[in-house]
């Protein structure tokens, strides 16, 4: 079902994936223990109804189809495992040594969109501190 989908559709789908996983993530600060796949998923669910345009293309009829949420489970499953497996570059792990000796913290990060998330947390640290 899913792979009948036009290619817009289907980067759509995967760009609402990447972005609600991701914004979930951030909101628990990538805590693994803060986790919690029902909120992630209903917060995706929030997030297609209120801001994915490839939702209102697909019938009722296919949203209501197992096989189609079971296709759905499989590729978030995919999107959220090449997120957590891309490596973070070597530019933002030198940019986060350099922000982590400045504050005194010592985050262990696992992928490039986590470094990303305590790159931008700790660059606001490290103004919130130079500001007082």
């Amino acid at each position: 079902m899913l792979s009948n989908l036009s290619q817009g559709v289907k980067i759509s789908i995967t760009r609402s994936i990447t972005t609600s996983f991701t914004q979930y993530m951030n909101s628990i600060s990538w805590s693994e223990k803060a986790f919690n796949l029902e909120d992630f998923v209903s917060g995706w669910r929030n997030y297609i109804n209120e801001s994915a345009s490839w939702y209102s293309q697909i019938s009722d009829e296919m949203k209501a189809d197992p096989v189609f949420h079971q296709e759905l489970a499989g590729k978030i499953n995919e999107v959220i495992d090449k997120i957590l497996t891309e490596p973070a570059s070597q530019e933002q792990l030198d940019q986060l040594n350099t922000l982590q000796k400045e504050l005194g913290t010592s985050y262990e990060i696992s992928c490039k969109a986590e470094a990303k998330f305590f790159i931008d947390y700790l660059t606001e640290e490290l103004k919130k501190k130079q500001s007082r």
